[in-house]
């Protein structure tokens, strides 16, 4: 009988303390918005946020930016579901948002720290990145050099990539903007 008990304490703990962790870690649907690859926290630095979301980025030691300034998407995963690692090279590639928002793309290390290299390259912007015919972002993810825009991953082990994009408030009668895809990641080879 005191065996029964002790084992439904144990599993009611084990339970318990899983899911907290798999919810302020990787969200669920009431959370987070997920678009392939790309998760967005949906109350990311809003006031109103749910205690996973706060907890999500209190782990993290980072202070989000308000959904209603801007969404922040990361990718842990490349569009295979494969993880991102510093040994494989990538290719984001994509359309910017047609209404001319800001958005930015950086790549970061397991811890969430900028990957130290010596061309001092961190991230790309709207303003910053050279477009592909069509407005279509192309850019390279890997340890060496590449033509192009080239983000450099050394020899960091997992990464992780996020991009920002600027909400812009739309006015009462204005037409709902078209929706917008982030870019795609794929692998294009692995050492």
């Amino acid at each position: 009988m005191i065996a029964n008990i002790l084992l439904f304490v144990v599993v009611a703990v084990a339970g318990g303390l899983g899911s907290s962790w798999y919810m302020i870690e990787r969200g669920s649907a009431l959370t987070t918005k997920r678009i392939g690859p790309w998760t967005a926290w949906t109350a990311a630095g809003r006031p109103d946020a749910d205690p996973y979301t706060r907890a999500h980025f209190m782990r993290r030691g980072m202070l989000p930016v308000s959904t209603a300034l801007a969404v922040t998407y990361e990718a842990i995963v490349d569009n295979e579901r494969e993880r991102l690692h510093s040994s494989c090279e990538y290719v984001i590639e994509g359309v910017e948002p047609a209404d001319g928002r800001f958005w930015t793309i950086s790549v970061f290390d397991e811890r969430g720290q900028l990957i130290p290299n010596p061309a001092d390259r961190y991230s790309y912007n709207s303003a910053t990145v050279l477009r592909a015919p069509g407005n279509r972002l192309q850019i390279a993810l890997a340890r060496s050099a590449r033509p192009g825009n080239w983000l450099p991953t050394g020899g960091a082990g997992r990464i992780t990539l996020v991009m920002s994009v600027e909400e812009i408030a739309q006015s009462p009668g204005e037409a709902s903007r078209q929706p917008w895809q982030p870019p795609e990641i794929r692998r294009t080879a692995c050492r």
